[in-house]
């Protein structure tokens, strides 16, 4: 009798927990979720990409030599764009990332550096993490990557957006993001189609932007869903 009542306020326990997550869930997906729209490549596609990267003054990013910022007050970078390094700082630990050969990075803890196994494991977790939260600075910046394919869809208003897609094998495999552009060609917003998120069509804003010293217009700030994605002292110097 012990067992079974042992038994039933596990249960009990289990549903309280699981309840509340099971139904937010279902009540994202049935108000939010969309199937990856279809669209069109070919010229129409890249030259709407290229009127974002101008809204954008892509020439000013590309010649940002220097980009600094702070990932919702959790991780803090020092991206010298030109170089290909970035140092990542999160609590007590610097990776001096050497992005285009992550095995030659250098890892510090307490101003100490390391170098054995779990060394390995923080230039890992640092490359994850500046492939993430860089994404959320630069990302309407790389619409016209190798690894990127474009189209153009055609919104219910008669609108075109640009939907991109990024090759299995680039830092976001299988991901597709439809890019909402404004008059100017500005991006306002996207929706997202991600393997870590379970419900497709998932909108974040871009809107809240600062012009750099070096003229790149970064985000300072993304909404998304009931949550936001804060981006502090963002820096871009040539």
């Amino acid at each position: 009798m012990a067992l079974k009542k042992t038994f039933k306020i596990i249960i009990g326990l289990l549903i309280f927990l699981t309840l509340p997550s099971l139904l937010f869930f279902g009540f994202v997906y049935f108000n939010y979720h969309e199937d990856l729209p279809q669209g069109e490549t070919g010229e129409q596609a890249n030259t709407l990409a290229l009127s974002m990267l101008n809204s954008l003054d892509y020439e000013a990013y590309k010649n940002t030599a220097y980009i600094e910022w702070t990932f919702k007050s959790k991780r803090h970078y020092k991206w010298k764009k030109d170089q290909g390094t970035c140092s990542v700082f999160w609590k007590n630990i610097q990776v001096n990332l050497k992005l285009d050969n992550p095995t030659g990075s250098k890892v510090y803890i307490d101003n100490q550096e390391i170098d054995n196994e779990e060394s390995k494991n923080l230039i890992k977790k640092a490359m994850a993490y500046f492939n993430n939260d860089s994404f959320w600075l630069v990302a309407p910046y790389e619409v016209m990557d190798f690894d990127v394919s474009r189209k153009v869809v055609t919104l219910e208003n008669n609108q075109n957006a640009l939907l991109v897609t990024y090759a299995p094998n680039s830092n976001n495999p299988d991901e597709s993001f439809l890019w909402i552009l404004d008059e100017n060609y500005k991006p306002t917003k996207f929706k997202m189609w991600v393997d870590d998120l379970p419900i497709g069509g998932l909108e974040a804003s871009w809107t809240d932007w600062t012009t750099t010293e070096s003229g790149a217009q970064l985000p300072t700030f993304h909404e998304f869903l009931f949550f936001g994605i804060q981006l502090q002292d963002v820096k871009g110097t040539p």
